[in-house]
């Protein structure tokens, strides 16, 4: 069985190069390339594929919200960034938002090809330097443990709630609360963790924790 592929990628050179790849390889069927995210969103339930690859820098929504807003709506479709971004934060945002895998694009066209192979068959590949960056995001001494035994329990329940990747709206709707009172939350969290976004607060429990609840 060929293994059904999708681009969402708004570099013409990068997009046409990743595309003759997954074309002249032998067990995979390119169903096709985009480079708005906001039309791909539309158009993939027609095409159903089994991975979708996703550059994170695109117009209108990036990579990572694009992965937020699909993942939900296809959740046997893995999502692997495909991006020039190396920072723990990109990184935590990303996997936090639902994607499955995170390679750079310096990826060599034999390690992309097995990386979408190893994602279709259950894994969740990463560039080595990404590896190594999680891997070292994990034995940096940080406070973190500290501060999240600050948070009241439901600060720390609206934390797991985003480290799982849901929306606000979403949050509101499992606590049967107010937006505005999400946001509030969400501020207190920031506050009391000493940082600025999703990302980063994912990092500092997963730095504590070791894991995310999955949704």
């Amino acid at each position: 069985m060929n293994i059904r592929t999708v681009i969402v990628e708004d570099d013409p050179g990068t997009s046409n190069l990743i595309t003759s790849w997954l074309d002249r390889a032998s067990g995979f069927k390119h169903l096709r390339t985009f480079s708005h995210p906001v039309v791909a969103l539309k158009e993939l339930a027609a095409l159903n594929p089994d991975v979708v690859l996703v550059d994170i820098n695109l117009p209108e929504i990036n990579g990572i919200e694009f992965v937020r807003a699909a993942k939900p709506a296809h959740p046997s479709t893995q999502f692997v960034m495909l991006t020039v971004y190396r920072d723990v934060e990109h990184i935590f945002d990303a996997l936090s938002a639902g994607a499955t895998g995170y390679l750079l694009k310096s990826t060599l066209r034999d390690e992309l090809l097995a990386a979408v192979k190893e994602v279709y068959e259950g894994g969740s590949p990463m560039s080595s330097d990404v590896a190594r960056m999680v891997v070292r995001s994990f034995c940096r001494p940080s406070p973190a443990k500290d501060e999240l035994a600050e948070l009241s329990e439901r600060e720390r329940t609206v934390l797991d709630l985003l480290a799982s990747g849901y929306l606000y709206k979403e949050i509101a709707d499992q606590l049967a609360i107010g937006m505005p009172t999400v946001s509030t939350y969400v501020r207190r969290v920031y506050e009391k963790l000493h940082v600025r976004s999703r990302g980063q607060a994912v990092a500092k429990l997963l730095n504590v924790t070791g894991e995310i609840k999955p949704r």
